[in-house]
């Protein structure tokens, strides 16, 4: 019975939310998510029926900047004032996630947004929560599930992210491509699309892979790694870095040794994430390249929640792209930058 009513309470606020909807109705506004800010304050005012529970699982505000900027523009769109009652996990462990999911699954939250430490193992949990009546939005990261598991993912295309900065890398037409490859949390969607690209040079002969070895988004253990080629004295001309935190570790150990780089030093250096800081030693010529990868994806999904449609395709990819140390502007880190 306490479950019937539970389900009745479910339709009402549904069918509420149906009729009142005010955003979201335009197919346009569902198959491209903002890559600029997370619009908190043009939030639309909740439904009335009552306060919509959230349960958002996420990697840590620790890991990166643009993990900080993800976490926080989650807190800012899905608030008290906006009509929510949030939940949150913070892990980089996959078990621990998916835990998370299972014990929001079980206080009965309305929605389960999930940003997935791995693409594997969810099915169990998402068949819950289907069961359950949760809708379930993916956002940041894809994870391998049936498609009718989640209402949508709204989420940076990993793979053409790898892409743009590979096709970067070749159009510098370099007499030879040693190669640093730090790689993120491994079996992640970020690391999984920002490596594949890569790994077709290494495996066409184009570029030589010195070292490819996970750092876990961590500084202080990509400065390890470029200690230890340097250390062991063969030759690189390259450090592709998954995030920007990973580049200031490595540029840390190059720094170290006396080593060049950035526009005209011996080793290009790439990072990606798009941090204000990492902007700005791309406008100082010290690094080369960084790809961007936009945090904001709160706002598309609120508004999907609110508008009760649903969206016009089952994937919503952020628009994205790479900046270059020779063209990159003020304008720039002023309009894509993350952070301060």
């Amino acid at each position: 019975m306490k479950k019937f009513r539970k389900v009745l309470c479910a339709a009402l606020t549904g069918a509420m939310m149906l009729s009142m909807a005010a955003c979201g109705s335009d197919n346009k506004s569902t198959t491209s998510a903002p890559s600029t800010s997370g619009g908190a304050a043009t939030e639309a005012p909740a439904p009335s029926g009552g306060t919509i529970k959230v349960g958002v699982v996420n990697n840590p505000p620790s890991e990166s900047g643009y993990r900080e900027a993800n976490v926080k523009d989650m807190e800012a769109v899905f608030s008290k004032d906006n009509g929510y009652e949030l939940k949150t996990s913070y892990s980089l462990k996959n078990d621990e996630q998916l835990q998370a999911a299972q014990g929001f699954i079980t206080e009965g939250v309305d929605y389960l947004l999930i940003s997935a430490a791995e693409t594997t193992g969810w099915d169990e949990v998402l068949k819950k929560a289907k069961e359950a009546g949760i809708k379930v939005y993916l956002f940041d990261r894809m994870i391998d599930v049936s498609e009718d598991l989640y209402e949508a993912a709204v989420v940076s295309d990993m793979a053409k992210e790898g892409e743009l900065a590979v096709n970067w890398l070749l159009d510098q037409k370099l007499d030879s491509y040693n190669v640093i490859h730090i790689q993120g949390a491994m079996g992640s969607d970020a690391q999984i699309g920002r490596t594949g690209a890569l790994d077709k040079q290494f495996e066409s002969g184009k570029m030589k892979k010195v070292v490819q070895q996970t750092a876990t988004w961590d500084e202080a253990e990509a400065k390890k790694i470029v200690e230890s080629v340097i250390n062991s004295g063969e030759d690189f001309n390259v450090i592709y870095a998954e995030n920007d935190g990973m580049a200031k570790g490595a540029v840390a150990a190059l720094d170290a040794a006396g080593i060049t780089h950035g526009v005209d030093g011996k080793v290009i250096v790439m990072g990606f994430d798009c941090n204000k800081w990492a902007l700005r030693e791309l406008l100082d010529k010290k690094w080369n390249y960084d790809g961007q990868c936009s945090p904001f994806q709160a706002k598309v999904i609120s508004d999907l929640i609110k508008s009760g449609n649903a969206p016009a395709s089952k994937k919503i990819i952020n628009e994205e792209k790479g900046f270059d140390a020779k063209t990159i502007t003020q304008a720039d880190i002023d309009t894509y930058g993350l952070g301060e």
